[in-house]
């Protein structure tokens, strides 16, 4: 059996290692448009900033390491082309400029995403910048360290745009970050978005909600980001507004994709056609709560998505118990976490649901250093049945936010939650945890 694999990053070398194990003879050919493999995309902020110099430890195995494995790994090499019917390929090499063909028996495609590059004037020009992929990282590791380099204006209040801009502050760089809508960090609840902006805005960073970028110019005394309040001056521009599933080149295959073009799949991870499965920012998912496909473009995901789909190509019939959108960021100095049905969410479902904002520490105050803890649960009205929750704090919020995530997979109560056993002891957590008063607060 000989089996492609498009896409060496998370959700692709997951799949040709399962696969692998599983099929010790199987013919495995991994094609990657990039320079690296299985890197963690997500700690490139980090390295950018300074938390890491070496971008090795971002590479969680080697290209030799698959080669011990009899993985075939081609680098710089682009599939331009699927042909379901012939099973057959079309690759370009982006060092030589070949084009060549290959065939398959089972096709795996992790295509990963691209990042949106907005319909605004000077959006692709010189001096604006995107985070994506590990070759990304390597340059703009070099580039923000000029000393020409001042006034960085990030646009996107996502994530990546959020994490750059602590790097960039961390570097001694004045950050203005623009949000087009009405809050940053949009998949958080609005309390949590606004204690992240109230921290971002504490430790330097301009941050202005609402502002829309009509155009990006270059000025007689430098680069210029147009909006409808006002022109800001900046050194460099880096674009973060999201991203977008790398499919374009599946348009005429008869893969079913959803609107924004990412690649529907089951359970299974298998597509619409036999014989190929997908898995990763390039596809959706089940999310748990919701009981439909969702679009979370999370490592997390990819990893368990791909490890699944790697195993269903050895002939398993493995499924995916599904997603909560489980995430989690830092802000400086606050960490916050979310997880399941967010208010928007149990309102677009039509659930009848009701919500509890609650304050607690996360030890008792005869230990030192207790620090404080927002705590945001939604749960269904007359059940009380947890289906989303919130964490921001100081510390030990994200691990919080894990028990309520195990909380909504298991579909516990608030009733339930709030009489779980948990540790206690003073340096860790009260009599009552945080969890605890948050669950027992929710009536």
């Amino acid at each position: 059996m000989k089996a492609i694999v498009i896409g060496g990053v998370a959700a692709g070398m997951s799949a040709a290692s399962k696969l692998r194990r599983v099929l010790p003879e199987a013919e495995i050919r991994v094609y990657e448009r990039g320079s690296f493999l299985s890197y963690g995309a997500c700690g490139l902020p980090y390295y950018i900033g300074g938390a890491n110099d070496d971008p090795a430890l971002l590479i969680a195995r080697t290209r030799e390491q698959y080669r011990k494995m009899n993985i075939d790994t081609r680098l710089r090499c682009e599939v331009t082309h699927v042909d379901p019917a012939a099973k057959r390929l079309t690759v370009r090499s982006l060092e030589s400029g070949e084009v060549f063909e290959d065939t398959y028996d089972r096709l795996m495609i992790a295509a990963g995403a691209n990042s949106v590059m907005p319909k605004i004037p000077g959006a692709d020009s010189a001096g604006v910048f995107y985070l994506r992929s590990m070759e990304d990282g390597l340059f703009l590791h070099e580039f923000v360290r000029l000393p020409e380099v001042g006034h960085v204006a990030v646009i996107g209040g996502g994530a990546i745009g959020v994490e750059m801009a602590e790097a960039l502050v961390n570097l001694g760089k004045r950050v203005t970050l623009l949000e087009g809508g009405k809050r940053i960090l949009s998949p958080y609840e609005p309390e949590m978005s606004e204690l992240a902006a109230q921290e971002m805005e504490r430790h330097g960073v301009r941050v202005l909600v609402g502002a829309r970028v009509s155009a990006i110019e270059e000025g007689p005394e430098g680069r210029i980001v147009r909006t409808a309040g006002e022109d800001i001056p900046c050194d460099m521009v880096l674009m973060a507004v999201g991203v977008v599933p790398a499919t374009d080149f599946l348009r005429d295959t008869g893969i079913r994709m959803a609107r924004n073009g990412a690649i529907l799949v089951d359970r299974e991870m298998r597509t619409s056609i036999e014989d190929i499965w997908a898995a990763g920012d390039c596809a959706t998912v089940y999310h748990r709560e919701a009981q439909e496909d969702y679009f979370i473009p999370l490592g997390t995901v990819a990893n368990k998505c791909g490890r699944i789909a790697g195993g269903n190509m050895a002939g398993g019939h493995e499924k995916f118990i599904g997603a909560l959108g489980t995430s989690a960021i830092k802000v400086f100095s606050l960490e916050m976490g979310r997880t399941g049905l967010g208010e928007a969410d149990a309102a677009r479902l039509g659930i009848r649901y009701k919500t509890k904002l609650v304050t607690a520490q996360d030890h008792p105050s005869y230990y030192p250093n207790p620090a404080k803890l927002v705590i945001k649960l939604i749960y269904e009205e007359g059940t009380r049945r947890l289906l989303g929750a919130c964490a921001c704090g100081e510390k030990n919020a994200v691990l919080r936010c894990d028990l309520f995530a195990l909380a909504i997979h298991n579909n516990m109560t608030t009733d339930e939650l709030g009489m779980v056993d948990l540790a206690y002891a003073p340096p860790f957590a009260g009599v009552w945890d945080a969890v605890h008063i948050a669950a027992n607060a929710a009536k």
